[in-house]
This record gives structure tokens, sequence and C-alpha cells, in this order.
């Protein structure tokens, strides 16, 4: 048990600094329906992690990972062909973090500053006409097509149903780390909720503390996932 926690403790973390999904919660809790919008987009985003965690702990057990001493070849090929995903996003979001600090520190001008300033994907700056239910796919949609996260709770399933555990207390964690690592989403929703207007300074440091600070700590944690997959998969592969 104590062994499963640890695995998937960075994991965790990769989910929860998601940068794409903080970025555009925070454009929807800046829109006019903020509240509705709000609630919406946190459900999808845990509809999200719900329906990867299941369907992974469903087929993985239905493969029977752990039905033999040895896992089955694929188990180590899916950890290898994951390490790739997420070693290669660790790169691109540390490339794209770097020059965009570089392109701000070498700004010069009120405009120079404005242009290397973190945008918004542009199907992102649109949440401002959306309904909840298209906000609720907005959620669901950000966390099972975005490769990252989506690999992060794969791995997560698949640790659970290799852990020395029973299926019940593998179930049990899964639902636990599932709601642990929707609290980044899930908890500035309750407090614009809660105190509306008032909110919006948080919203405005949680903006700045993402552009400026998750590029190199969403790296370093994507790259430890990816090579822990990776010792995990050459082990399976050549054990």
């Amino acid at each position: 048990m104590g062994q499963l926690v640890l695995d998937l403790v960075p994991l965790l973390f990769g989910i929860l600094l998601s940068p794409l999904a903080l970025m555009a919660l925070i454009a929807v809790l800046v829109s006019a329906r903020a509240r509705t919008n709000g609630i919406a987009f946190a459900l999808g985003w845990l509809a999200g992690i719900a329906l990867v965690l299941t369907i992974c702990f469903l087929l993985f057990g239905a493969l029977q990972v752990r039905s033999v001493r040895h896992p089955p070849l694929w188990v180590p090929i899916v950890q290898l062909l994951v390490s790739a995903v997420l070693i290669s996003g660790a790169v691109a979001v540390y490339r794209r973090g770097k020059a965009r600090i570089e392109q701000m520190a070498a700004a010069r001008s009120p405009r120079q500053v404005a242009a290397a300033a973190p945008q918004l994907p542009g199907w992102l700056q649109q949440v401002e006409s959306f309904r909840p239910i298209r906000t609720f796919l907005l959620g669901l949609g950000l966390f099972v097509l975005n490769p990252v996260d989506a690999s992060c709770a794969i791995i997560a399933a698949l640790d659970a149903r290799q852990a020395a555990v029973d299926d019940t207390t593998a179930a049990v964690t899964l639902i636990v780390f599932g709601l642990v690592a929707s609290l980044s989403i899930v908890a500035p929703v309750v407090i614009v909720v809660v105190r509306g207007r008032a909110a919006e300074p948080f919203l405005a440091r949680i903006r700045t503390w993402v552009a400026g600070n998750t590029h190199v700590l969403n790296a370093a944690l994507l790259l430890v996932i990816g090579v822990l997959q990776l010792q995990k998969s050459l082990s399976g592969l050549i054990g």
C-alpha cells in the first residue's frame, strides 16, 4: 500500500499542475457566467478524471496484469510509450516556457511585453459565449484529450492494478487520487462561487503564478514521471 501511494504522488502533481487546464479555468471564472460555467467546468474535469481512471482500471483488470509473476509483454510496452509521451511533453513545456520568459526579458516597450505575455489559445478566448453544457465538455475534453494528463491517469490505474493490494483497496485509492487531483480546479471554483467578484484578486494571483512558474515545475514533474516509467519499462523488457 505504501509503495502504491509513493508511486501515485508524482502522478498526482502532474495532474494538479496542468497549465492549460488552469489557464482555461481562469478564463471561465472571469467570464460573465463565472459561477455556473465554473461549476460546469469543474464537473467536466472531474468526469474526465473519473472516466479515464475507471476505464483503465477495469481494462487492466480484465487483462489480468497481476495474473502471472511477471506482467505480460504489453505492460512494459505501454509504459515505454507513456514515458515517451511524458518526456517529450516535459521538453516541449520547458522550451515554451523558457522562450516566453526570454521574450519578456528582452521586451523594451509595453507592446512587446504584452506580445510576450502568455496568451490563451484562440478557441479558449471564446469561453465568454459558452453555455454550461459546452463548458462541461470543455473541462471533460481538456483532460481526456490532453496526452499528458490522460497519461498520468493511465499510469495511476496501471500502478493500482499491479500493486500488492486487493481490488477494493486499489479502487478506493484511485478514488481518493482522483478527488485530490481535481482540487486545483475544484478549489478555485468553490472560492468564486462563495466570494463572487471579491475573488478576482485571487484569480489574478493564480494567473500570474501559472504564467511565471508552472513551466519549470511541470516539466520537471513530467520528466521524473517519464523516467520512472522508462525504468519500469526497461526492467520489464530486459528482466
